[in-house]
């Protein structure tokens, strides 16, 4: 009879700590990137090359959407982070323009009644 009103009590606590759980306030659901970032990672790298010629590299391209700058992060290898094979440590990847799209040209046609 005494382990009857163990399991009684067990399962009593069980069904308390169920219930709580259940009518816990659940949290926002956390998004990892938001609609309104400032910058566009392409995927993947590419070999690219710089305006001046001063180096062609392969490079994380990235598209600065508030003034529509292209940047080029130089990686060195066609993995999708900086690394250098010669150096075993953390590197820094310091960017260099490649060009510019004019994104405000786009409001252009917005504003243009035939284009409707």
């Amino acid at each position: 009879m005494k382990s009857n009103a163990t399991t009684n009590v067990l399962l009593a606590m069980i069904v308390v700590l169920l219930l709580a759980l259940v009518m816990e306030r659940r949290p926002e659901p956390v998004m990892a990137q938001t609609p309104d970032t400032d910058y566009f990672f392409e995927p993947g790298t590419f070999l690219v090359r710089a305006p001046d010629n001063s180096q062609q590299v392969y490079a994380k391209v990235v598209v600065d959407l508030r003034n529509g700058r292209v940047w080029g992060f130089p990686t060195l290898t066609p993995l999708p982070y900086p690394s250098d094979p010669i150096y075993n440590k953390a590197q820094t990847s310091h960017p260099f323009l490649l060009g510019r799209f004019a994104l405000e040209d786009t409001k252009k046609y917005i504003a243009d009644p035939s284009m409707k």
